[in-house]
C-alpha cells in the first residue's frame, strides 16, 4: 500500500532543461506543475476533514441540548439514528480520511515533492557556463539547491493548509456559530481581525530576516565546505587558527540573524496569546449574557466555547504555519538568486552536432576581455593546420589557458569566431565540441569514484580490457594494481578520495592522461600535461603521448619549454596577441621573445622577462 502511493509521482522525469522564473510564483508554480494533482488532492482531503471536524463541533452541541431536555428512557429511541450518524462519522469516516489524507501527503508528497525540484535544478546547474562555479563556493551552491527544494515544498503545502483547511475550518465554524446567535459571532471576527493585523505587522519583518538568514547560512556553509576541500593547504600553511577565524565570522553573522528572528517571534508569540485570551474572555462573557436572555441554548454555548479552545490551539499552529511559510519564502527568494541565472553559454537554436573530419582549427581575429576593459585576447588570428602539433608559449597572464578555454566554447566571444574544419564552435552543441577535444591539464581533478570511474569518463562504454590498456600506456597500471580504499576495494574499484587526494599528484595526472588516451578525441589539448610527473616518469611517458598525439591536431602549453620545442610549430603569445611563429630553430635564429625566454631557462620555467610586460 505504501509503495503505491510512493510511486504516484515520478521525480525524475526527463525534459527541456531550461532556466527558471526569476519571480517567487513563477519559479514555485515551475517546480509545482509536475505534482499538482497530488496537491489537488491533499487540499480536497484536508477540506472535507475540516467540514467534518466543525460537523462533529456542531453534534456536541446538539448532545448537550438533546441531554438537557431528553427524557431518559426514551434518549436513544429518540435520537438513535444521529447517533448512528455521528458514530460512523467518527469511527469510519473519519478515520479513512485521514489515512488517506496520511498516505497522500507524506507517502505520496513529502519525499518526492522535494526530489522532482532537487532532480531539476540539478540537471540546470550541471549545464550552466563554466564561470557560474568559479563566482561561488561549490558547497554554497549545493546548500541552496537543497535548502531551496525544501523551501518550495513548504511554501506551496503551508499556504494550500491556510487558503484550504484554515479557510474552510473558520468559515464553517463562523457559519456554526453565527446560525446559533450572530452577536455570539462578534467576537470571533474581531479576533480574525485582530490576528490577521498582527500577521501583517509581523510576518513581512520575519520574511526579510529569513531571507537575510537564509544568505547568511548558505555563506557559513560555503565557508566551512572551503576549508574541508582545502584541508591539506590549511594544514600546509597552519592555518587552522585562521580558518577558525574566517568560519566564526561567518557563524556570529548567522547567529545574529537568529537572534532578531527569536526576538521578533517572543513579541509575535505574546501579542497573539493575549488576543487569544481576549477571545476566550469575551466569547464566554457574551455566551452567559446571551443564555440569561434565553436567545442562546447551553448546546450552543458548548460549541463556541469549544470552537473558541480549538482556535486558541490552531491560532498557534497557523502563526507558525504563517510565519514558516514567509521563512520559507525567504529562503526560496534567496535560492532564486543563484538558481534561476541565466546560462552565459547556450547552444543557439538549431545547433548542429560537431563533425571532425581533418581538424584544422582557425582563429578569425578573436577578441575576448572577461568583461574588462584591458584585454587578454584582442584580435588574435591563428591558423593551427589539421593534424598539426602546436606549442603554445609566452609569459604568464599571455592569454594561452584563455585561448584553450575559448576553443573548449567555456565563454562566448566578444569578437571573431573559431572554426574547426570550417564551422563555426558558436554554432555547433557545446556537447559535440567537447567530446572531439581531449584535454589533460596541469591542475588533474578526480571524481570521488573508483578509477574506473574516472576512466570511462571519457568513454563510457569502454570496457576493463580498454581500461587497463590505457592504464598501461599511460604507465599507471602497476600502482593502480596496488591501490585500496578504507571500504576494501581495490585496483580499479578502489576510490580516488575528493578530487583524487589519496592519490599522488603524479599518480592523478597519469590516470587523467589514461582518461584522454581511452576517449581518443581528434583534437588534443595538453595544458602543462606532464608537470606533476618526475623526470623518469615523464622520459616514460613521453612515447605514450607521442602515441596519443599521432593523427591528431595538437595545442601544447607549456612552461618548461623543453617539453614543447619538439613540435612542428610554435606559437609565441604575449599580451593577448601572437607575436611570433614559427619552429623552435626559426625562433631561435629571430632573437626575438623566444629566444630570450629560451636563455633564461635552461630546462626550468618561463618567468618575467625583461622587456616583457605580461597581461593580467
Amino acid at each position: 500500500m505504501f509503495a503505491r502511493f510512493e510511486k504516484i509521482i515520478d521525480p525524475f522525469r526527463s525534459g527541456e532543461v531550461k532556466a527558471p522564473p526569476a519571480t517567487l510564483f513563477g519559479f514555485c508554480w515551475y517546480y509545482t506543475k509536475p505534482v499538482w494533482p497530488v496537491l489537488a488532492a491533499v487540499s480536497f482531503l484536508g477540506a472535507v476533514v475540516a467540514i467534518f471536524e466543525v460537523m462533529i463541533f456542531s453534534f456536541l452541541g446538539d448532545l448537550v441540548n438533546w441531554l438537557s431536555t431528553a427524557e431518559r428512557e426514551t434518549f436513544f429511541a429518540d435520537n438513535g439514528w444521529s447517533l448512528v450518524w455521528m458514530g460512523v462519522v467518527i469511527l469510519v469516516i473519519m478515520p479513512i480520511l485521514s489515512v488517506l489524507w496520511e498516505l497522500v501527503f507524506h507517502q505520496g508528497l513529502m519525499g518526492n515533492y522535494p526530489m522532482v525540484i532537487r532532480w531539476q535544478v540539478h540537471r540546470y546547474l550541471l549545464r550552466q557556463s563554466i564561470g557560474f562555479y568559479q563566482d561561488d563556493f561549490a558547497g554554497r551552491i549545493a546548500t541552496k539547491v537543497m535548502q531551496t527544494s525544501l523551501a518550495v515544498r513548504e511554501v506551496v503545502t503551508r499556504i494550500l493548509d491556510a487558503l484550504v483547511y484554515v479557510a474552510v475550518y473558520f468559515l464553517s465554524a463562523l457559519a456554526l456559530i453565527g446560525d446559533a446567535s450572530l452577536e455570539l459571532a462578534v467576537p470571533l471576527v474581531l479576533w480574525l481581525i485582530a490576528y490577521i493585523a498582527v500577521l501583517v505587522v509581523f510576518v513581512p519583518r520575519l520574511k526579510v530576516v529569513s531571507k537575510t538568514q537564509a544568505d547568511a547560512r548558505s555563506l557559513m556553509t560555503g565557508r566551512v565546505v572551503d576549508a574541508y576541500t582545502n584541508i591539506a593547504t590549511v594544514k600546509l600553511f597552519s592555518h587552522t587558527d585562521r580558518e577558525e577565524s574566517y568560519a566564526r565570522a561567518s557563524m556570529w553573522e548567522f547567529l545574529k540573524t537568529v537572534y532578531r528572528q527569536m526576538r521578533l517571534v517572543t513579541v509575535l508569540n505574546t501579542i497573539l496569546h493575549v488576543i487569544n485570551l481576549l477571545l476566550l474572555f469575551t466569547t464566554g462573557l457574551l455566551a452567559i449574557l446571551l443564555w440569561q436572555q434565553e436567545v442562546v441554548t447551553t448546546g450552543d454555548i458548548a460549541v463556541a466555547m469549544a470552537l473558541v479552545l480549538r482556535l486558541h490551539g490552531m491560532s498557534q499552529w497557523i502563526l507558525w504555519e504563517v510565519s514558516g511559510l514567509f521563512e520559507n519564502i525567504g529562503t526560496v527568494q534567496d535560492g532564486i538568486s543563484t538558481i534561476s541565472r541565466e546560462r552565459d553559454v547556450t547552444d543557439i537554436a538549431g545547433a548542429r552536432p560537431l563533425v571532425v573530419g581533418r581538424g584544422g582549427i582557425r582563429f578569425e581575429d578573436v577578441r575576448f576581455h572577461y568583461g574588462r576593459e584591458a584585454g587578454v585576447i584582442e584580435r588574435l588570428s591563428l591558423d593551427i593546420r589539421p593534424g598539426e602539433k602546436v606549442g603554445l608559449v609566452g609569459p604568464s597572464g599571455a592569454g594561452k589557458s584563455t585561448l584553450v578555454n575559448l576553443l573548449l566554447r567555456f565563454h562566448d566571444l566578444e569578437g571573431g569566431r573559431i572554426l574547426i574544419d570550417d564551422q563555426d564552435i558558436a554554432r555547433v552543441t557545446q556537447s559535440s565540441l567537447r567530446a572531439n577535444i581531449g584535454m589533460v591539464t596541469q591542475d588533474t581533478s578526480l571524481l570521488h569514484r573508483s578509477v574506473h570511474d574516472n576512466l570511462v569518463y571519457g568513454k563510457p562504454d569502454a570496457d576493463e580490457a580498454e581500461a587497463m590498456e590505457a592504464l598501461r600506456r599511460a604507465h599507471a597500471a602497476g600502482f593502480v594494481a596496488d591501490l585500496e580504499d578504507p571500504s576494501g576495494r581495490k585496483g580499479l574499484e578502489a576510490h580516488v578520495g575528493e578530487r583524487g587526494v589519496k592519490l599522488s599528484g603524479g599518480q592523478r595526472q597519469r590516470i587523467a592522461i589514461a582518461r584522454v588516451l581511452l576517449k581518443n578525441a581528434p583534437i588534443l589539448v595538453l595544458d602543462e600535461a606532464t608537470s606533476a610527473l618526475d623526470s623518469e616518469v615523464e622520459a616514460a611517458i613521453q612515447d605514450s603521448l607521442n602515441t596519443l598525439m599521432s593523427g591528431k591536431t595538437v595545442i601544447a602549453i607549456a612552461h618548461r619549454l623543453s617539453t614543447i620545442a619538439a613540435m612542428d610549430r610554435l606559437v609565441v603569445m604575449d599580451k593577448g596577441r601572437v607575436v611570433e611563429d614559427g619552429t623552435h630553430e626559426e625562433l631561435l635564429a629571430r632573437g626575438g621573445l623566444y629566444a630570450r625566454l629560451w636563455s633564461r631557462q635552461s630546462g626550468g620555467f618561463i618567468d618575467s622577462v625583461p622587456g616583457v610586460a605580461s597581461a593580467g
